[in-house]
């Protein structure tokens, strides 16, 4: 079992950047994948990308690439997410997720949720 609790969200202007985390609990957390999902008002939770248990190997989707970074530091029990480059379609719930499948990242299956922390990207 492992709980998730994010933090680190805001408001802030577009083009500037944003940083969450992730703190987890139990002993198992360095044996599973981590991903970041975010939900915009009126639209379905979306997946924005993971990281494998090891911290070996990341994915994002298109609309995130080169603008948002996963990491993670399994001796803190804690992922992150930095935002570069926000805009006003960023904003949204972002939540993070644990897997029990440790590498897999692309098709990411999330068995545990944290509660979400919410970015706001003013324009």
């Amino acid at each position: 079992q492992v709980q998730l609790v994010e933090s680190g969200g805001g408001l802030v202007q577009a083009g500037g950047s944003l940083s969450l985390s992730c703190a987890a609990s139990g002993r198992t957390f360095s044996s599973y994948a981590m991903g970041w999902f975010r939900q915009a008002p009126g639209k379905e939770r979306e997946f924005v990308g993971a990281i494998s248990w090891s911290g070996g190997a990341t994915y994002y989707v298109d609309s995130v690439k080169g603008r948002f970074t996963i990491s993670r530091d399994n001796a803190k029990n804690t992922v992150y997410l930095l935002m570069n480059r926000l805009q006003p379609e960023d904003t949204a719930i972002y939540y993070c997720a644990g897997s029990s499948l440790p590498n897999t990242i692309v098709k990411f299956t999330p068995h545990y949720w944290g509660q979400g922390t919410q970015v706001t990207v003013s324009s």
